[in-house]
């Protein structure tokens, strides 16, 4: 039986920092409403401190412990999601600009990964770090099952760029299991968790549905892994479901409206509650996995 878990308030968006206005991402993504921000790419650095991107307006947060907030950086861009490298620098996946990495002691941004190529990527979303720095990330643009050509990159730390997959209807949350021979990705418009078995050359085989949810506001966002296996997943307008490591539901920490990411510190989990500009968090049985970023 899934044990039902409510979650509680971290912190919110300080009001210095809102600004309703009407902006081209909310038009093309919000249905056009006016909004003071858009909360997504948790991820903590060696300090405690919790990072955050706000897509609509190029903003990049920094929260610390005690959940005080402080703006690093805004820019022309859309950052989608965060990821922190081991040796400090936050690369961000950006809807319009590609792989971006920002320096966090001097608050300079600049692209480091543009195009694929030669050709524009879709519309990053999310990214993973792999033990061996290669890095992973969804590439999702407005797919979905009308155009299922959502695609998969591994960016090596060699410098390489592999596509691992081109036939994704929307994929959004990714990340890699313990042993790291699997990617799973979170499919929003298919509304299930795809699993890409990696062969022994790096290429992608027999890939399949692992997990198929059903109702919610859309789709998967988010996932995080656990030290066990297990995957937490942000399930849009349901909450955020805890998953063993066969899929088998064991909690949702249940939310309403747009609970789109996690991150884990200890068995913390943090959420970003997009729609209202705040962090949640809840308790799990389980801690997260302790990431390459933050090795």
């Amino acid at each position: 039986m899934t044990e039902i878990i409510r979650p509680e308030m971290f912190t919110r968006l300080p009001e210095r920092f809102r600004r309703p206005a009407r902006t081209a991402w909310a038009d093309a993504n919000r249905g056009g409403a006016l909004i003071d921000s858009f909360l997504e790419g948790p991820s903590f650095d060696r300090d405690g401190n919790l990072w955050v991107v706000d897509i609509p307006f190029g903003r990049v947060f920094r929260i610390a412990p005690d959940g005080s907030w402080q703006e690093i950086v805004r820019y022309e861009g859309w950052p989608n999601g965060l990821k922190i490298h081991r040796d400090g620098r936050i690369f961000i996946a950006d809807y319009r600009r590609g792989i971006m990495v920002l320096d966090p002691a001097t608050g300079r941004i600049e692209p480091v990964l543009e195009t694929a190529h030669s050709e524009s990527f879709k519309g990053c979303n999310d990214l993973h770090f792999a033990s061996n720095g290669d890095l992973y990330f969804t590439d999702q643009g407005q797919t979905g099952l009308h155009d299922p050509t959502g695609r998969v990159w591994r960016w090596t730390a060699a410098g390489r760029l592999e596509r691992l997959i081109a036939t994704v209807p929307s994929p959004n949350g990714v990340c890699l299991d313990l042993a790291e021979r699997q990617v799973y990705v979170a499919v929003t418009r298919a509304n299930a968790i795809w699993r890409l078995p990696l062969m022994s050359d790096g290429t992608v085989s027999k890939a399949g549905h692992w997990i198929q949810l059903s109702g919610g506001l859309s789709g998967p966002d988010g996932i995080a892994l656990d030290a066990e296996g297990g995957l937490a997943v942000a399930h849009l307008g349901i909450g955020v479901w805890r998953f063993d490591r066969l899929g088998r539901p064991t909690h949702l920490v249940e939310t309403a409206g747009y609970c789109t990411n996690i991150a884990y510190r200890g068995r913390s989990l943090f959420i970003t509650d997009s729609e209202n500009g705040a962090i949640l968090h809840a308790e799990l049985p389980v801690p997260g996995h302790t990431m390459y970023a933050h090795s």
